[in-house]
């Protein structure tokens, strides 16, 4: 089983990245997955989830209405759109799966595995 975690850069205040959750050797429709952010310094924070059978998704506050979570089931991909980024939207991206588990919870321990991370650096 492995997570492959893209699309991570560096962008202005105000732009947009899209990153990109692909999945290998397990199928992601059944599993409830997340991104997650680590900033230097802080804990690791759940930036958004999405569950598997009604696509249901949850954000964080500080990120409601700039990023959008969404599932490619036929590319086994989850992707995080990223819009409006702003300096603290600056971290390390990981994504994370709960095996066929519908459902989203709120902390890492709870994931049962993870992408290897994407940085995501917003900066003028």
């Amino acid at each position: 089983v492995q997570l492959q975690a893209s699309g991570g850069g560096l962008v202005q205040p105000g732009g947009s990245l899209r990153l990109s959750c692909a999945a290998s050797g397990v199928t992601l429709d059944d599993d409830a997955v997340a991104w997650f952010r680590q900033a230097p310094g802080k804990r690791r924070e759940r930036v958004s989830c999405i569950t598997t059978s009604d696509h249901s998704t949850s954000y964080a506050d500080s990120v409601m209405g700039r990023f959008t979570i969404s599932r490619d089931n036929p590319r086994n991909t989850v992707y995080l759109h990223m819009n409006n980024l702003k300096f603290e939207d600056t971290a390390v991206y990981y994504c994370a799966a709960r095996l066929r588990a519908q459902h989203c919870r709120s902390y890492t321990h709870e994931y049962d595995y993870w992408g290897q991370g994407t940085l995501v650096t917003v900066s003028s």
